[in-house]
């Protein structure tokens, strides 16, 4: 007779539903954009998850965890929309804009998300805090690259502050509930980047 085993830890986390993973990791940053990350208990992001707290170790060692997933997440959705922007974009012009759009995109339909971001980076363990922060700055230069060509009159300081400015007028949005249209409110945010950037932007729907 074969002995029964109990399955390893890889079929375990394969069993593990990753839609349940994304309803935590939503309620974490619902709750956390509202009072700050350190405030919310496991069995509050449980309970807003609809699932009961110690169900969250089933996908999330701890609520530091948490953390670092839901950070990386919002990286990576600023990375990934990058790649696909630089990668079909005709002109460096129109990488721009599309670079603008999709960061526009990003904090408006993510805002809790990017807000738990902006607020909670400095209070990840330091390994994780540099690894962040290294994409950053790959991210900021993938603007660089772009700009450079089209702002010859600014040095590699000036390109690299007028980026970081643009980021900055969109990223307001997500401190400051304007009530405006969403449609009003990317084209509102698209103007104020391009301004700083000092490039008009390109008509998408041309």
């Amino acid at each position: 007779m074969v002995a029964e085993t109990s399955p390893g830890p890889d079929a375990t986390r394969r069993r593990r539903d990753p839609e349940r993973a994304e309803r935590i990791l939503a309620a974490a940053a619902r709750l956390a954009a509202g009072r700050g990350f350190p405030s919310v208990g496991m069995a509050e992001i449980g309970a807003e998850a609809g699932i009961v707290g110690s169900g969250i170790y089933r996908h999330f060692a701890s609520k530091e965890a948490i953390l670092v997933a839901l950070l990386d997440r919002g990286m990576t959705r600023l990375e990934r929309g990058a790649a696909e922007v630089l990668e079909r974009a005709g002109s460096d012009r129109e990488a721009l804009s599309l670079l603008v759009r999709d960061h526009i995109a990003v904090a408006v339909e993510h805002r809790t998300d990017l807000a738990v971001y902006h607020r909670e980076a400095h209070t990840l363990p330091e390994d994780e805090r540099r690894g962040l922060r290294r994409r950053q700055r790959h991210h900021v230069e993938d603007w660089v690259h772009v700009l450079s060509p089209l702002r010859p009159d600014l040095g590699d300081g000036e390109l690299r502050l007028v980026v970081h400015a643009a980021v900055g007028a969109i990223q307001s949005t997500l401190f400051f509930r304007s009530g405006l249209d969403p449609e009003r409110l990317a084209e509102l945010l698209v103007a104020a980047a391009h301004g700083c950037l000092g490039v008009d932007p390109v008509d998408p729907g041309r």
